[in-house]
């Protein structure tokens, strides 16, 4: 069968998304909190055309619950500082602190002297680390099913499936302010997401995102998932780069000096190398595509770099959301869409009507439709621009990433296996929090995090032990700073599906060889 010939119907040229704002059974509690929101935003109105009121205010719910939860500690440990010479304080402190966060001290660690305080610096950083373990096992429902999808019985592979695709791999830059790509920036249903890895500056390793690939391809050569090998589908990687609008050269890119063109022309030579790799290694017609995309982290406006008729990308070419908002403000949902569309085929070089590039100019057209809601939903809510336009990061992830809590600023992800192979990301995420903590007294919270398969034998046992090196690595390199509780590590694992973290104990060995 033909797929570009039959030319499926897009989901955008079939209002897909505002058919599905029915409402669903089995919601989850959180988003029952979120129906006044979404009725009292339906009513309002929107700004844009291609505004999702119920969507962005589902999103809003979300992300207002989880700020509520890091902004309970700062008061929270006011009061603790103005009793801490109390007597009793140390149990009843402890008992208030795992009320609150589930943080599980012993009384000692409370005992407070007027010549030795309590360290609340120090203290602070453990409770960010147990409310953002908290988070997790929250299990918030981000797939957001009702609102994204086609149809009912259509799951996110047939989604994709409908682009011409089978899989989408996407490595954002490790930045907090890109810590909603996929569920705030893109709004791309989580299940359509094969792997998401982030890297300071978007550096993605090559080989390793080669054997991605392979993994994926022999699924649906041995299993026929997510579909069957002989279909004409492909594996796409998307490189998400970041600037500023507003201060290009003070809030871009930490990893690549805020130059704009270096952070897109280093990514699209990584994603290239990427694509040549496949090609290298098992020929020329094995189906993979990238695809470049850029976000504005004061507006959350992307650009999305459309492959021209060979697939290639361009620094110089591009869709701006930012533009398209603009220009179609005025018009109807339809000529909205429209618009896109034209934007996109120009942007590629071809007719609106040409079917070899029709699958990833939907899949562009997709994303930027997407996007347009954010956009509308960011100026709603914070005007023409975020206030807060740098970096507010509570926490550094390292070893493997955590997307199970989305959110703008919440973590700085320095994802990797060892120490050594990501000393870079580490020091760009510790230097930033540096200067975001250090000034209030803070130490910087860090959770080394391995996560692992349950079915497999024996794969909590070596993430246990691998979250161990991670945590006693990272003191290590950073002993200083351990030493005068600027910094504080926590060491645990998740078993993937699962929404919980399990702390690890430290084992003096690793930590003395460390």
């Amino acid at each position: 069968m033909n797929r570009v010939a039959r030319r499926p119907s897009a989901p955008w040229r079939e209002g897909w998304l505002a058919r599905s704002l029915t409402a669903e059974p089995g919601m989850p509690d959180w988003s029952a909190r979120a129906i006044d929101r979404i009725h009292e935003a339906s009513v309002r109105g929107s700004g844009h055309p291609l505004a999702e009121p119920a969507w962005s205010a589902a999103l809003h719910d979300r992300a207002s619950t989880i700020k509520a939860s890091l902004e309970r500690i700062a008061p929270t440990l006011q009061s603790l500082a103005r009793r801490q010479f109390d007597e009793g304080f140390a149990t009843a402190a402890r008992r208030e602190l795992s009320d609150a966060f589930g943080l599980d001290l012993e009384s000692a660690d409370l005992q407070a002297h007027w010549a030795q305080p309590l360290a609340l610096g120090r203290l602070h950083a453990r409770c960010v680390l147990a409310v953002f373990a908290q988070l997790i096992e929250r299990d918030f429902d981000r797939n957001l099913a009702r609102l994204a999808r086609a149809a009912e019985s259509e799951d996110a592979a047939t989604l994709i499936g409908r682009f011409g695709f089978h899989a989408i791999d996407i490595s954002p830059c490790a930045d907090g302010r890109l810590a909603g790509v996929v569920d705030y920036i893109l709004r791309v249903p989580p299940p359509v997401v094969t792997h998401i890895k982030s890297h300071a500056g978007a550096m993605f390793d090559v080989e390793e995102t080669l054997r991605h690939w392979e993994a994926v391809e022999l699924r649906r050569w041995r299993d026929g998932r997510p579909n069957r090998a002989d279909e004409p589908t492909r594996y796409l990687k998307i490189g998400v780069y970041h600037f500023s609008s507003l201060e290009p050269h003070r809030d871009g890119c930490a990893a690549h000096g805020s130059d704009d063109a270096r952070a897109a022309g280093e990514l699209l030579l990584r994603l290239q190398q990427f694509e040549r790799a496949v090609h290298a290694a098992h020929g020329v017609g094995a189906g993979v595509a990238i695809l470049l995309v850029g976000v504005d982290t004061d507006t959350d406006a992307i650009r999305v770099h459309v492959p021209d008729a060979t697939g290639a990308c361009s620094l110089d070419r591009h869709v701006d959301a930012a533009a398209l908002y603009a220009s179609t403000q005025a018009l109807d949902r339809a000529a909205a869409k429209s618009a896109i569309r034209d934007a996109v085929a120009a942007c590629a070089g071809v007719g609106d009507d040409d079917a070899a590039t029709e699958g990833v100019r939907w899949l562009c057209g997709y994303l930027l439709k997407n996007n347009l809601a954010q956009v509308d939903a960011v100026r709603r809510e914070h005007g023409s621009a975020y206030a807060e336009r740098g970096h507010t990061e509570h926490l550094i992830v390292v070893g493997d990433g955590i997307d199970e809590v989305q959110l703008r600023n919440l973590a700085f992800q320095a994802q990797m296996d060892t120490v050594e192979e990501g000393a870079a990301d580490l020091d760009v995420g510790l230097r930033i929090l540096g200067h975001l903590h250090a000034p209030r007294g803070l130490a910087v919270p860090v959770l080394a995090h391995c996560a692992y398969d349950a079915a497999v034998p024996g794969a909590r046992e070596r993430a246990e032990l691998r979250a161990r090196r991670l945590a006693a690595a990272v003191c290590a390199r950073h002993v200083q700073a351990c030493r005068d509780g600027k910094l504080v590590v926590r060491a645990a694992v998740h078993a993937r599906a699962q929404a919980r973290l399990d702390d690890v104990s430290a084992d003096p060995a690793i930590e003395a060889s460390a």
